[in-house]
């Protein structure tokens, strides 16, 4: 077996959703979940089939986000594994939707930062072990950042008052 990461490229603006998926109909499913999440969102999907063909399924509705979730998919070829790049959209909107479908077994990670897929690799394929999501605590909050992360969270209407 050999252990080793694949960074997932992709723009700073762009978040991401990655998980782990059994079926085929993961697809149509992941998309309609995403439409009826958050009107006019601007999203791409990928899906890497396990058996059969063993295809990378994809969707979306916009044409450069599909391309970003096809070529990290090809870049994973983890089976059941399937990502989703998120335009002008945020995990937190669509998360629990997603979550919701039943084809979807975990999720990996759902962020906006820079993520290290840790795969191993035998001879019947990769598997997901984990991911790298983002760096390494710096210290701990300070009473000065307790107050702009409470300012933050209100300002943009995640918490009231």
């Amino acid at each position: 077996m050999d252990l080793f990461t694949v960074t997932i490229e992709k723009p700073e603006s762009v978040n991401l959703i990655f998980g782990q998926s059994h079926f085929i109909k993961t697809v149509e499913d992941l998309h309609e979940a995403l439409v009826g999440a958050v009107p006019g969102i601007e999203f791409g999907l990928a899906f890497c089939e396990a058996s059969g063909p063993a295809l990378v399924r994809t969707s979306g509705t916009s044409p450069d986000m599909i391309q970003l979730a096809k070529t990290s998919a090809l870049s994973i070829a983890a089976g059941h594994s399937f990502l989703i790049f998120l335009k002008n959209a945020f995990p937190i909107n669509v998360l629990n939707a997603v979550k919701a479908v039943p084809e979807v077994c975990r999720i990996f990670c759902a962020t906006a930062n820079q993520v290290e897929v840790v795969l191993v690799e035998s001879g019947e394929g990769r598997a997901v072990l984990g991911v790298i999501d983002g760096c390494s605590p710096k210290g701990v909050e300070n009473e000065t950042e307790v107050a702009e992360r409470k300012a933050m969270l209100r300002k943009f209407g995640y918490k009231l008052g």
